[in-house]
């Protein structure tokens, strides 16, 4: 194995113009294809066809498939691995490239994608708006009529999937994300009007191999931006309720919601934790601030008690917003997309106790 590696560095300095891999296999045999990458112990090679090598010439093995076939070596198997013309990274990273204009309706970027796929975004170029020229990480103002009126105007943005309560990303010049769910990509230009601009940005994207590029040839449906339909959507939809159990030693419990920047969610909250021996047994509202961690502030919510019933969103970058008190009762406006979590405000989780049952509307 060591010896392959070192074969790989090797040949990543030397790499020719041509633009097939080549891997020598121990019995005498040279594979001609596309390294995609190892997996499950495995190098995994798409074969553009095999041949068999002697000392003086390279002899098509008859019999074998030219369509790109899948195939897969052990390490054991291998003497050793030519990439030419490509880097590591390459084998990794499936590449397209896709116009995307500021229109009526989202750009289908041709792309499926599966959860917990790896994508990365690099955007360049100028649209041009009546007299003002927008690149891809937008402009200093904000548009209260854009998809995201909290981010920045003109900003690449990006969905997965053509459900409108998808949460929606702030792209820009470049981002790396997770997909967070299943789902084709779908990008347009954070801006409330169209009418007046031409232009487009070119949007490079990689995404990890293994997704599903069935029907990724095929057009996906039509995402409207028309964010007036969209705000009726949403008037329109029937009040959501669930019940969550938050256990008094949580740092993290998932509500399985997801939400979008501006909803608007309501708690209420019973129960009781035991959030220590020195804080005892308390409500949603927490006890009182005491000892060293009130002034440092150790705490997720500093100047809420310990024990108190607090949330955060865990946005599709990963990051979290900041901790808020949702206490016994609160109604909330959400302020990014991402994931609903619930968290109990301490500093030490390993004596608490009890639980809050939390019943959240939106």
């Amino acid at each position: 194995m060591r010896r392959i590696i070192l074969a790989l560095a090797i040949v990543l300095f030397a790499a020719s113009f041509a633009a097939a891999d080549t891997i020598h296999l121990r019995d005498g045999r040279t594979i001609h294809g596309t390294l995609l990458g190892f997996s499950n112990g495995r190098f995994v090679v798409r074969v553009e066809a095999r041949y068999v090598t002697n000392s003086e010439s390279s002899i098509r093995n008859p019999g074998t498939s030219d369509q790109g076939e899948i195939q897969y070596f052990r390490p054991d198997e291998v003497e050793r691995i030519e990439i030419e013309g490509r880097s590591i990274e390459d084998t990794r990273f499936e590449t397209s490239t896709v116009q995307v204009g500021l229109e009526s309706n989202w750009i289908d970027a041709g792309i499926n994608l599966r959860r917990g796929q790896r994508v990365q975004i690099s955007a360049s170029g100028v649209i041009t708006a009546g007299r003002t020229r927008i690149t891809p990480d937008g402009l200093r103002s904000t548009d209260p009529t854009s998809p995201l009126p909290n981010a920045a105007e003109g900003m690449l943005i990006g969905a997965v999937g053509d459900d409108r309560n998808a949460p929606v990303m702030e792209l820009g010049s470049t981002r790396e994300f997770t997909a967070d769910r299943d789902g084709r990509l779908y990008l347009t230009v954070n801006r409330g009007s169209f009418n007046d601009a031409r232009g487009s940005f070119t949007v490079q994207i990689k995404r990890e191999r293994g997704g599903d590029s069935a029907g990724s040839d095929r057009p996906g449906r039509i995402r409207s931006r028309d964010r007036q339909s969209s705000d009726d959507s949403r008037r329109n939809r029937t009040p959501q309720e669930v019940t969550v159990n938050v256990p008094g030693t949580s740092r993290s419990t998932d509500t399985g919601i997801d939400v979008r920047s501006g909803d608007q969610i309501t708690f209420t909250a019973t129960g009781t934790v035991v959030a220590g021996r020195r804080t005892g047994e308390v409500g949603p509202e927490g006890g009182r601030n005491t000892g060293f961690g009130s002034v440092v502030g150790t705490k997720p919510v500093p100047s809420a008690g310990p024990g108190a019933l607090i949330g955060f969103i865990r946005m599709l970058d990963g990051q979290t917003s900041q901790a808020f008190l949702i206490g016994s009762q609160l109604t909330f406006t959400v302020p990014a997309d991402g994931r609903l979590i619930l968290a109990i405000n301490d500093d030490d989780y390993s004596d608490n106790s009890g639980s809050f049952s939390v019943r959240i509307r939106r």
